[in-house]
């Protein structure tokens, strides 16, 4: 357990920014699989348009440090291949 008084408002600040982390790493996935969804059913006009929106959540989770910059840079580079390829 913590001692001192800095400390314990380390532990509290870290508890506050985990819970915002999880937050945002979610909305991450659940954008990831919408996008999943949407090139399961091989719609390109909608995958295309759904495109810029993934592209700026993925960047943001990356600019914050949840994921990795390369990460998101990978992760939109397969997802723009699959899109092309339908």
């Amino acid at each position: 357990m913590a001692n001192t008084k800095s400390a314990i408002k380390r532990i509290r600040r870290i508890s506050r920014q985990t819970t915002v982390n999880k937050s945002r790493k979610s909305r991450f996935r659940s954008a990831i699989k919408k996008m999943n969804i949407i090139l399961d059913k091989k719609d390109k006009k909608e995958a295309l348009a759904f495109l810029p929106k993934l592209n700026s959540e993925l960047m943001k989770i990356a600019k914050t440090g949840i994921i990795k910059k390369q990460n998101a840079s990978r992760n939109i580079s397969r997802i723009t291949k699959k899109i092309n390829s339908l």
